[in-house]
C-alpha cells in the first residue's frame, strides 16, 4: 500500500485533506482485494474525520474495524474516545479524551492541531450563545483551568467580573455586506437633484 500522499499530508499539517485520502486510499485497497486491516493507520484516519467534523464517518468506521485491531491497538481506541465524546456533546470530556492519552510522535501534532480548533469552534459556541458566563463553566467547555480559560477569553475582549466569578461576554460585530440596488441609487440622485435645485 501507498501511503506517501497520507505522509506527505501529515508532514505539511494539512490534516483537513486526511479523511480523505485514507478513504479513497482504502476503497482503492479494497477494489484491489488487498488485505490491508493489519497495516491500516486507523487511527489516523478515525482523527481525520474528527477534525472535519464527520462524527458520522468516525462512527461507522469505527464499526468496521476489527475487534483485534481495537484491543490491540490503544491510540486507535483513544482516537474513537474523542469521537464518542463528541458524538454524545460531551464538550468537556472531548478534552479530558484528547489530555487522556499518551499519543504517539506521529499522531501529536495532528491531536493538538484538533485540540486548537476544537477549543475555538467551542469558544466561538459561547460566544453566540451567552452573554455572561461562569470562570467555571466556560472553564469546563475550553477545556482549561479557570485561569487559564480566563486569560483566553480576556484576550478575545471578554471581560471578566473576579467578585462574582462571572464572564462577561463581548459580542463579535456581524458586518453584512449591503447590495446596492441600482433603481435605488438612480432614484436617490434624482432626489438629490431635485432638492438641490427647487
Amino acid at each position: 500500500m501507498d501511503f506517501s500522499m497520507l505522509t506527505a499530508t501529515m508532514a505539511s499539517k494539512s490534516f483537513e485533506k486526511i479523511a480523505d485520502i485514507c478513504d479513497n486510499i482504502m476503497l482503492q485497497v479494497a477494489a484491489e482485494g488487498i488485505a490491508y486491516q493489519d497495516e491500516w493507520p486507523y487511527a489516523i484516519h478515525l482523527l481525520g474525520h474528527i477534525y472535519v467534523d464527520d462524527i458520522n464517518s468516525a462512527r461507522f468506521l469505527w464499526k468496521s474495524i476489527p475487534s483485534s485491531i481495537k484491543e490491540n491497538q490503544p491510540e486507535v481506541s483513544a482516537a474513537w474516545k474523542i469521537g464518542q465524546r463528541l458524538w454524545t456533546r460531551d464538550y468537556g470530556g472531548v478534552h479530558e479524551a484528547i489530555r487522556g492519552f499518551e499519543w504517539s510522535q506521529e499522531l501529536q501534532v495532528l491531536v493538538a492541531a484538533f485540540s486548537e480548533l476544537y477549543t475555538k469552534k467551542i469558544f466561538q459556541l459561547l460566544q453566540s450563545a451567552y452573554s455572561t458566563i461562569s470562570i467555571q463553566d466556560a472553564a469546563f467547555f475550553l477545556g482549561m483551568n479557570g485561569d487559564d480559560a480566563t486569560n483566553y477569553v480576556l484576550q478575545q475582549g471578554w471581560a471578566v467580573d473576579l467578585a462574582s466569578h462571572m464572564l462577561t461576554v463581548k459580542k463579535q460585530v456581524i458586518m453584512s455586506e449591503q447590495k446596492l440596488d441600482p433603481s435605488k441609487l438612480q432614484r436617490l440622485t434624482e432626489y438629490v437633484f431635485h432638492l438641490e435645485h427647487r
